[in-house]
């Protein structure tokens, strides 16, 4: 997704740091998972309205362990997933500035995107689809501003 993973703009986080060996057809290759920081998306180490823009891209498939090439790379939804992506949407909402922007991406491959946005209280603005069978979902919110809200009642 990132044009430059080095682009001091971005701060990349994930629950993981590790190297894994992916399975292909034409062989075994390492990929390396390095984030920016180390942290769960669902209890992140920032401030409250820090950001003026993140994007979610949690793991899109449930699987106990993750065993194969996909799951090895992106992770995977276990346990009580949905409470943890419930979780995740809010602090995502919870680091956001006033006025900035959440960019949702969600595949829905295993589960509808429609089940997915109503374990937030928050409303999209717009979305797209993508890819080969328009299953990757790109989701933008806009984080209200609590200041201006109160002066319009």
């Amino acid at each position: 997704m990132w044009f430059d993973r080095a682009d001091g703009r971005a701060l990349y986080v994930d629950k993981r740091s590790e190297t894994v060996i992916l399975k292909w057809e034409t062989g075994d290759r390492e990929h390396h998972v390095r984030p920016d920081m180390v942290a769960d998306f669902t209890s992140m180490p920032f401030p409250s309205d820090t950001f003026a823009l993140v994007v979610f891209d949690p793991p899109h498939v449930q699987r106990e362990l993750p065993l194969g090439s996909l799951t090895k790379r992106y992770g995977c939804l276990n346990g009580e997933w949905r409470e943890m992506l419930r979780k995740g949407f809010a602090e995502c909402f919870r680091v956001l500035r006033p006025e900035g922007v959440l960019v949702f991406k969600w595949s829905s491959v295993q589960f509808p995107l429609r089940d997915i946005l109503a374990l937030t209280p928050e409303k999209p603005l717009f979305g797209h689809q993508s890819g080969r069978k328009m299953q990757t979902h790109w989701v933008a919110f806009l984080k209200p501003n609590a200041a201006y809200d109160a002066t319009e009642a």
